[in-house]
Parts: C-alpha cells; sequence; structure tokens
C-alpha cells in the first residue's frame, strides 16, 4: 500500500480528476439516462442500469475478485433497482467517512425541448451536457472515480471510506426502494461514527439548510348557475380565491420569518403560496359548481412540517364553520344561500410524499472540514440554505447521522431544460474530496 502519513501525502497519491477516464465513465452513464427517468407510474427507472458501469469500474479492484481491496455489494429491494455500497477499509474501525447521496436515477426530460440529445453526453469545451450530468450522474461518475483511485493507489488510511450510490431519488411516491430501506435495515449504520456527506446539490458550497416541502391542494364546492343569475349562484371561484387570501394570513402569522434563518443563510423564510388552479370547464356564461387550487408549502427547518398540516386543516375547518364571515366579491357574492339550505365549502388535501427540511449541524467536525476543503478548492467558502427540499436527509440527521451537502453541478441547470454541468467544476469536487479525507486522517493521528 502507498504510504499516506500526511495530508499533503494523500493528496499526491490521489492526485486530480482524470478527464479521459471520467469522461468516458460518465459517456457510458449518461448513455443510460433514458431508461432511468423515474415519473411513475409512467416511467419507472431502472437504476441497475446505471449500477453496471458503476460495478465494471470497481469490480476488477474489490476483493470480490481479488483485483484489490474494495468491498463491493449490489443491494436490491425491487427488480433492476439497486444501490451500490463500496468500501475502502481503514485500519481503525471507529473512524469513518462517507459520501452518500449519489443517486442513479433522473427527471424526465422531452429531446424536443432540448438544443442537444439528453440521453446521450456531448462534450463542448469545459461543458458535459446531457440529463443527470448535474442531477445527479455527474457525482455518480465523480465518486465512483474517487473510490476506483483509492482502489488503486491503495493508500494507507485509519479511516474507512464508504460511497454508496442510491436507487429511487427523484420521486417520493414510491418507498423501500433506496436509502431509506438501506437504513431501515441497518445497512448504512455504521456510518454513524463519522461525518456523512450527502453529495447532490450544486455551485460547490456547503448546503446547510433545505425546506420541507407540502403540497396540497384546496377544492372549493358552490352551485352551478347561469352567470346572468349569480345570485342564484355559489361562485367556487370567488370562495376559493378569498378562502386562500385568508389561509395565507393566518400561515404567515403563524410561520413568520425564523431567526434562525438568518444565521443559516436562508434565501426566503417559509411560504405557502398557490401554483396550479383547475376546474371541471363549461361555458363562459357559466359559473362551475367547484375548482381546485393546488400549490406548496415551503417550510424552513425550524418548523414541523406535522405541524403546518395541522394548522392549515384548522383553518379550513374555522372557515367553513364561518363561511357566512368571508370576504366576497361584489353585491351579489355569497357563499350560502339559506332559501335552499346551502353552503359553500372548502376541502384540503395533502400529498402523501411529504419533506422534512433540514439544517445541517454548524458544529460538527463534517461541516468544518467540508468549508476548509471547499475554501481550498475553489477558493472561498460560503455556505448557503434555500427552500428547495431534498428528501430523505432529515431522516438520515433523525437517525444520528453527521448529515452535511454538497455538489458540482450548476444550479442553474438543476432539473432544466438544456442540463450541463462542468469538469472543471467536478475536479473541483475531486479535490474537495480528497482534502476531507485528508483532514480526517489528521485528526485520527
Amino acid at each position: 500500500m502507498a504510504s499516506a502519513s500526511s495530508p499533503s501525502a494523500l493528496k499526491e497519491v490521489l492526485g486530480e480528476l482524470d478527464r479521459g477516464s471520467y469522461v468516458t465513465l460518465l459517456s457510458k452513464i449518461i448513455g443510460e439516462a433514458r431508461h432511468v427517468q423515474n415519473n411513475p407510474p409512467d416511467l419507472i427507472p431502472k437504476e441497475d442500469r446505471v449500477a453496471r458501469h458503476v460495478l465494471d469500474s470497481l469490480l476488477p479492484l474489490s476483493t470480490s475478485t481479488g483485483g484489490g481491496p474494495l468491498v463491493v455489494s449490489h443491494v436490491s429491494y425491487a427488480e433492476g433497482r439497486g444501490n451500490v455500497i463500496v468500501e475502502y477499509p481503514g485500519s481503525d474501525p471507529a473512524r469513518i467517512i462517507s459520501f452518500v447521496g449519489c443517486h442513479m436515477d433522473v427527471v424526465t426530460a422531452d429531446p424536443t425541448d432540448w438544443e442537444f440529445d439528453p440521453f446521450s453526453l456531448s462534450v463542448d469545451g469545459d461543458k458535459l451536457r446531457g440529463r443527470g450530468t448535474t442531477d445527479c450522474l455527474g457525482h455518480v461518475a465523480l465518486v465512483t472515480q474517487l473510490m476506483r483511485k483509492l482502489g488503486e493507489t491503495k493508500p494507507t488510511l485509519k479511516n474507512t471510506v464508504v460511497a454508496v450510490f442510491i436507487a429511487n431519488e427523484e420521486n417520493s411516491s414510491v418507498l423501500g426502494v433506496g436509502v431509506d430501506a438501506l437504513v431501515k435495515d441497518g445497512l448504512l449504520d455504521k456510518l454513524k461514527a463519522g461525518p456523512l456527506f450527502w453529495i447532490d446539490t450544486a455551485d460547490k458550497q456547503p448546503c446547510i439548510g433545505t425546506g420541507g416541502m407540502i403540497a396540497w391542494r384546496l377544492r372549493a364546492t358552490g352551485k352551478l348557475f347561469h352567470s346572468g343569475l349569480p345570485h342564484k349562484a355559489i361562485n367556487p371561484l370567488e370562495l376559493a380565491m378569498e378562502a386562500l387570501k385568508e389561509i395565507q394570513l393566518r400561515f404567515y402569522r403563524d410561520f413568520p420569518p425564523h431567526p434562525k434563518e438568518e444565521v443559516y443563510g436562508f434565501a426566503t423564510p417559509s411560504t405557502m403560496k398557490p401554483t396550479q388552479w383547475s376546474y371541471p370547464g363549461g361555458g363562459i356564461n357559466q359559473i362551475p359548481a367547484e375548482c381546485t387550487i393546488s400549490g406548496d408549502v415551503r417550510l424552513t427547518p425550524f418548523y414541523s412540517v406535522t405541524d403546518a398540516v395541522k394548522r392549515l386543516e384548522e383553518y379550513v375547518d374555522d372557515i367553513n364553520a364561518n363561511i357566512e364571515k368571508l370576504g366576497t366579491r361584489g353585491p351579489v357574492s355569497k357563499y350560502v344561500l339559506p332559501d335552499e339550505n346551502l353552503r359553500g365549502r372548502l376541502t384540503i388535501t395533502f400529498d402523501e410524499a411529504m419533506t422534512s427540511g433540514v439544517a445541517c449541524s454548524l458544529d460538527s467536525r463534517g461541516f468544518h472540514v467540508l468549508c476548509k476543503a471547499t475554501e481550498e478548492a475553489v477558493g472561498h467558502v460560503k455556505p448557503y440554505s434555500i427552500t428547495g427540499s431534498l428528501p430523505l436527509i432529515r431522516e438520515l440527521q433523525d437517525e444520528g447521522f453527521d448529515v452535511q451537502t454538497s455538489g458540482y453541478g450548476i444550479m442553474a441547470t438543476y432539473h432544466a431544460r438544456n442540463e450541463y454541468c462542468l469538469f472543471s467544476d467536478m475536479c473541483q469536487g475531486f479535490q474537495v474530496f480528497v482534502s476531507i479525507i485528508s483532514q480526517l486522517e489528521a485528526d485520527s493521528n
């Protein structure tokens, strides 16, 4: 094994990200992107198509083949939808570093909307283009290259280094396939002994806070009637608009900006807003019987998702009980028709897949080494927080893992058309990983 008794020696042993090897592997992985789009029930990814390229790269350097020190396992809970755990053993069983969160599924892409083929890698100078280059197949290839380099150079480490490539990150409606199943089965328990770096964000800086997400649907039921006789109708559109205004006022009263949001640098406080509107259809001269406004709550991690859902339900119950007091629109606008014993009514429902936000520990060794490594590799460090959501990581934190998050794609292309990453950014990501290992090796001397 190569000696790596100092941080500088380890950096010399592991070197830099090799462009040829990285691009070759990424090209194979992006070539599978069409088959790992995650949008059930129409599109069920087969993450094993990506996993096989990871395994092809690492198994020759594994104990399974006798070719090297890597301990590689493929863990599957659904046909064709495996996870890959790779371990480079260190000498001290109490020391461990893990890189987790690189997922092998992607969001959908419509080739007719793109300027290039989303399902094959194209190279334009520093740009590496295709679906998944930023989120998250580019990171799959990057962490695979790190583990391969460890397997090739065999540095003597006290820390065990673990990489976990996961299935089913892009959709939360199907459970028991990815990291949630790995945690439930105790396969990641030993990662609690050290920092866990979730590699699935962007822009090369530590992401120290994310938001919870609650998708909601507010249905307003009124009475259908001719628009020339509005006094005989209960207009669900007006009911929904006035009710939503009242619900939002109450939400912002109960979930105001939290003092810790400034500490974490959140760009926005918690929000509750509409994003979609639907109704059954009908003529322009017809007041419909019902309509639905849909939207989401983005909740900073200092508030409880469960509490927010309970409050929203209470708001709706109270408005229904006191619907006569709700604001109206014009002299004949009303939500009650006493002569017909009719009352307008609101119902609110929620998607089952709710995500809680996370606030990473700012006191942990993992956070400090990530910041130092970022400053070394990128030239500056500026942790940030957003109310975008990352599924799964709050659950890991609640289970006792020291979760820190970072990523080396480009936020502006995240889930977007014409997605790309920069090879130079991935090079800096590789340097960050090496620095993290080096710093934690120094701790264990």
